[in-house]
């Protein structure tokens, strides 16, 4: 492949965006095509500002092509939970043993922005918007496109889906029957509501991920850097404690009064933002293969959409594209084998971060409140100070490590057989120390 043969990326969210910027950065020339008007000059869809958990994959990714600084200077690092029981004082739980680690709280929008001016900056990036992806023939990777001007045609010589969990390029490829997908819908949806500023000043603690599990449902809130919060519900979607059983203003309120107390005096516009502001939907998409024949690929969400409970769906996208990029390097930026290359490397570790986002909801959930749970994080603590190197967190080496997702969990498992072993022998000591005491106690 030469130089000129340019490469089409469609979508020009997060992922789409830094593609681009990886893609330009090799010399090819980039048709990057986003659905949307430029989101630079539009207006932010009403309850669709969800905050990003920016951790050490996405800044790896944005080092790379020297962009953490900029984007780090707006963001808000969060170094651990603050837990808010129905009633009680919050408590906090650090996400590190020594408390100094942070995930940062950083707008999705703002970040898309960043990589969206920086890819417009690069030599050889043409982006054209209001381009909705309608057609796609993976046999010659023509696509037809829907403008305001009526349908165009493009090709390429590879196609790139970086169009987010519901895909055109992988529904075209769906149908073309060069595929398959499964779509695993929670029976959750999620909801925002806002927390301004009070006198000028953050409303919590900014410091932190804001916690309130209540079982079968939470809230989370995230800062914001013009110091209000961005919460987020995640609640069933039927049944009684659901959104679907809450309709007037007054069960609203009753509701929140009985369930989150403390977040009446913080949200004045609570009710309205309930009442008008969208539910969104949550699962987990996968697919496969992820690329047909060299030629056409997807990317990020595209091929492995997850939930957002462990902060990781973003932060997953941009290490795709640092995995991509290393399989070019490494098959001499042959595209009919660093396409295959690159869904061998990171097939097994999406899997593996969807199914810890998963548990990590029921850990949000459920247990962070639980005195069973908090022990055992503080003997992870003191695990970690006692060896460190050699034991390590799972939330640590998710978040503020690069170890691929799979020998994470991999890890994680070993740790946990050796604790396990480790304390049944403790027990066996101790049953041998009491049993010899009550034969001392008996013989005297």
């Amino acid at each position: 492949m030469s130089e000129r043969d340019e490469i089409a990326v469609v979508g020009a969210g997060l992922a789409g965006c830094l593609l681009a910027c990886f893609l330009a950065r090799r010399g090819y020339p980039v048709a990057l095509y986003e659905r949307r008007p430029d989101p630079r000059t539009g207006q932010v869809e009403r309850g669709r500002s969800i905050n990003l958990a920016l951790s050490e994959r996405g800044l790896d990714a944005l080092r790379r092509i020297g962009l953490a600084d900029q984007v780090m200077a707006d963001a808000l690092p969060m170094r651990g939970r603050m837990i808010h029981p129905v009633a009680g004082e919050p408590q906090f739980q650090p996400y590190s043993v020594a408390g100094d680690r942070a995930i940062n709280s950083i707008s999705r929008g703002a970040l898309n922005n960043a990589l969206l001016t920086a890819a417009d900056a690069l030599p050889g990036v043409r982006i054209a918007f209001d381009h909705r992806l309608v057609g796609l023939d993976p046999a010659d990777s023509e696509m037809t496109f829907e403008t305001p001007q009526g349908k165009v045609t493009a090709t390429a010589s590879v196609v790139l889906g970086a169009d987010g969990a519901g895909s055109a390029v992988r529904g075209q490829l769906l149908g073309y029957g060069v595929l398959d997908e499964s779509l695993d819908f929670l029976d959750y949806g999620y909801k925002e509501l806002t927390i301004p500023p009070v006198g000028g000043e953050f409303a919590l603690d900014p410091a932190a991920l804001h916690i309130w599990p209540r079982g079968t449902s939470m809230m989370i809130a995230l800062p914001n850097p013009d110091r209000s919060f961005t919460c987020t519900l995640f609640w069933p979607t039927h049944g009684t404690a659901s959104f679907a059983s809450l309709g007037s203003p007054a069960a609203i309120e009753r509701h929140f009064a009985t369930h989150y107390p403390d977040l009446l005096p913080l949200a004045p516009n609570l009710v309205d933002d309930y009442r008008h502001n969208p539910i969104g939907v949550l699962g987990t998409v996968r697919c496969a293969p992820w690329q047909v024949d060299g030629r056409v690929g997807l990317i990020g969400d595209a091929a492995h959409a997850i939930v957002p409970f462990y902060g990781q769906g973003a932060n997953c996208a941009f290490e795709d594209v640092v995995e991509l990029d290393r399989c070019l390097d490494d098959t001499g930026d042959d595209w009919s084998a660093a396409l295959p290359l690159y869904q061998r490397r990171r097939q097994e570790n999406a899997e593996a971060i969807a199914r810890m986002a998963l548990a990590n909801f029921v850990e949000m959930r459920d247990k962070v409140a639980s005195p069973v749970f908090q022990a055992r994080k503080r003997i992870e603590h003191a695990l970690e100070r006692a060896l460190p190197g050699r034991y390590v967190s799972q939330y640590e080496l998710v978040s503020f490590s690069t170890t691929p997702y799979a020998e994470v969990r991999r890890r994680v498992r070993r740790q946990y057989a050796t604790l396990a072993a480790v304390a049944v022998g403790a027990a066996a000591v101790l049953a041998g120390v009491v049993g010899a005491a009550i034969g001392r106690g008996r013989r005297g």
